[in-house]
């Protein structure tokens, strides 16, 4: 066993603490671990190798190959020369191939084996670490899994250290939050998340406490964008890691995968909205019809129509050439409220020219405004309740003629009227307009 023992007599050798440190760092190998002199006499067997094949040290280190104990013969010479292939080749060389276990059962081993070279530069033999192919495979998918998540993933990924600040972000979770990869490490959440930070954080927080939990949550933020804020919904589902090597389970962080869901969300939301409006309409219908008096009907329809719609509404009727005069409101003062009839009505509103509802009213169409300036001076200057921020002028049209204006008014607290408001708020109006003429008959009989 000349140059390979020769090689390494010099490290094996070392007396006390010395030869025991080098059994205890090869026994400890998570590889199992086997050396070969330059004649493919094995030199060193660890016991991940005998835990793999069955056969220990003493029964492994002096045979010559695998042949007669740990690999069939017809595979046991081309095994030993692929394996000593490497002695002469530059770098490491891997390789499949089966072995026989100590119990006669056959395992398929991936090794990486690379040459050893005397002191005088010599090849002296090789060292062959190797392990279950399927482990390795397992191994290869955990990082091959990593990469993708990482490169290619169509969600998300952020991996967010036990400060709860991002270690590792994917190409996509970039896009989302409107960075590059490496501008989010190492910095709170809170530097781009300008609401919604305290969520998350909460959220990591729990995951680093209590574990994976056991569904994925949606999470709404608002971003900080070159563009301005953009709300955003996250479905999110958070992994709780912790590290293999220690005893007891260490947290090293959470993984946080997610997907904007935002549009999805939106449309939902948007079609709850619809379904709950025009129930409401329908219901509005039911209950006026029941309503001896049109003006009455009238007004229970309006206050099923306000139901998660606005905050007033208002019926203004002509006394004249452009005047106008309220016959219907909810309360002015306080929170809103049914509408009832204005009392004391009759004396002429003092609209400007440029009023919407008297824009409305000239266009015979729909009007929308919202306040440009303080909400509480554009609704006095309006007369119009003191919280209203936004309108929506609808014209009373019947028969072919203009009745008057119904106004739909929200506080700031509310989104301004959009498009499909108007549609809503127009159907509305076409109800309300056939009982006022209605009425306006009856008062002629």
């Amino acid at each position: 066993m000349s140059a390979f023992t020769g090689a390494t007599s010099d490290a094996v050798s070392v007396p006390g603490a010395g030869a025991d440190l080098l059994a205890a760092l090869l026994d400890g190998m998570d590889a199992a671990l086997c050396a070969f002199d330059a004649d493919g006499t094995v030199t060193h067997w660890n016991r991940e190798a005998e835990r793999i094949l069955g056969w220990s040290a003493a029964e492994a280190v002096g045979r010559r190959g695998f042949e007669g104990w740990a690999a069939r013969s017809a595979d046991a010479e081309e095994t030993l020369g692929r394996l000593m292939g490497a002695m002469k080749g530059p770098g490491r060389q891997v390789h499949e191939f089966v072995l026989l276990r100590k119990d006669g059962g056959r395992v398929l081993v991936r090794s990486q084996a690379a040459g050893v070279r005397g002191a005088d530069g010599t090849p002296a033999g090789v060292y062959c670490a190797f392990s279950e192919v399927h482990v390795q495979l397992d191994l290869e998918r955990s990082v091959a899994l990593s990469e993708a998540l990482f490169d290619d993933a169509s969600w998300g990924v952020v991996l967010v250290d036990a400060d709860l600040r991002p270690a590792m972000v994917n190409a996509h979770a970039a896009r989302a939050f409107g960075t590059g990869r490496t501008a989010l490490l190492g910095r709170p959440l809170g530097d781009v998340v300008t609401h919604g930070a305290e969520e998350l954080e909460a959220a990591l927080q729990h995951v680093l406490a209590e574990g994976t939990p056991p569904a994925p949550a949606e999470v709404w933020v608002t971003l900080e964008t070159a563009s301005g804020e953009r709300r955003r919904c996250w479905r999110s589902g958070f992994l709780l890691l912790s590290s293999p090597m220690a005893e007891e389970p260490v947290p090293l962080g959470v993984a946080w995968l997610f997907q904007d869901v935002t549009e999805e969300r939106l449309a939902a939301r948007e079609a709850d909205r619809l379904r709950f409006r025009w129930s409401q309409l329908h219901r509005a219908g039911a209950a006026a019809a029941e309503c001896e008096d049109p003006a009455e009907a009238a007004t229970v329809l309006l206050d099923f129509a306000l139901a998660g719609f606005a905050d007033h509404a208002l019926v203004d009727r002509p006394a004249g050439e452009r005047r106008l005069t309220r016959t219907l409101a909810t309360p002015a003062g306080g929170a809103p409220g049914p509408s009832s009839p204005v009392v004391g009505g009759g004396i002429p509103l003092r609209y400007g020219p440029r009023h919407p509802a008297l824009q409305a009213w000239d266009r015979i169409g729909t009007v929308r405004a919202s306040a440009g300036r303080t909400a509480e001076v554009w609704a006095e200057a309006h007369q119009w309740p003191g919280d209203a921020a936004h309108a929506l002028c609808v014209v009373l049209r019947s028969r072919g003629r203009t009745l008057g204006v119904l106004t739909f008014l929200r506080a700031a607290c509310r989104a301004p009227f959009e498009r499909e408001d108007v549609v809503f708020g127009e159907s509305v109006a076409a109800r309300v307009s056939t009982l006022i003429d209605l009425g306006d008959l009856g008062g002629k009989d």
